[in-house]
């Protein structure tokens, strides 16, 4: 597996925001990572990437330790945030090769990077020169720079032109046909044009944990934004 969460809980003083949280995924899946705000994601997430620790349970990343081993497990993780954090005065080759420098990448990976992305055509613009859906571009082809086993995006595609989201979905797409996607939207229209799972948390606990296909089912006359307020709707505090 390329992700292995075992009943991970987390705690701020009185506050749970996790509560025995456990999945897994493994290469070839694109999840939909859904929950409304305030329901836990994106401490999940930040558990996930090292960024914080668990107050207990573990979280295993392509079978290494994420607390143990931080940095090696890191190594094989990819994560574009939600808050893009490009520096806008460099140039996008310049940007791609400092990143590239960090985890000692070749040149020529470096090119390949660029044309899996699409950005060719700008890659002697500032940063600050190009359009969101670019810019979007330069966080994804900075992720996967290292080639990781494993990508964590949130909110891709948000503030993205009608274009723009059909140019980033098919990225997303092709990098998911050979690694482990976990990806945060609030858009429901972009988990189905995008997952083929979907895991649906709810203050704290996991409430879904199903192919796209199947959760739909579940109630085949609704919609899945319908199916989403169904299911945060009815849980109680924990």
């Amino acid at each position: 597996m390329s992700i292995e969460v075992q009943s991970v809980t987390k705690s701020y003083e009185t506050q749970l925001a996790l509560n025995e949280i456990s999945f897994s995924a493994s290469k070839g899946e694109i999840i939909g990572f859904l929950g409304p705000n305030g329901a836990g994601k994106s401490t999940m997430m930040k558990i996930i990437t090292g960024f914080i620790s668990p107050t207990k349970g573990t979280v295993l990343v392509s079978g290494i330790n994420v607390l143990k081993s931080p940095e090696e497990a890191k190594a094989k993780i990819g994560y574009l945030p939600e808050q893009n954090p490009l520096y806008q005065e460099m140039y996008v080759k310049e940007y791609l090769q400092f990143q590239a420098s960090i985890f000692k990448v070749s040149k020529e990976t470096i090119g390949t990077v660029i044309e899996t992305v699409g950005l060719s055509p700008e890659v002697h613009k500032k940063i600050s020169q190009l359009s969101k859906g670019y810019q979007q571009r330069v966080g994804i082809a900075a992720a996967i720079i290292h080639n990781p086993d494993v990508l964590i995006l949130d909110e891709p595609t948000t503030g993205l032109d009608p274009n723009q989201l059909v140019e980033i979905r098919n990225v997303i797409k092709n990098l998911g046909s050979e690694k482990t996607v976990l990806l945060s939207t609030h858009i429901m229209q972009e988990v189905e044009a995008m997952c083929n799972r979907v895991i649906l948390i709810n203050k704290g606990k996991i409430v879904a944990d199903d192919s796209l296909e199947g959760l739909k089912n579940t109630s085949p006359t609704d919609s899945l934004e319908t199916i989403f307020r169904n299911l945060t709707s009815h849980v109680g505090s924990i």
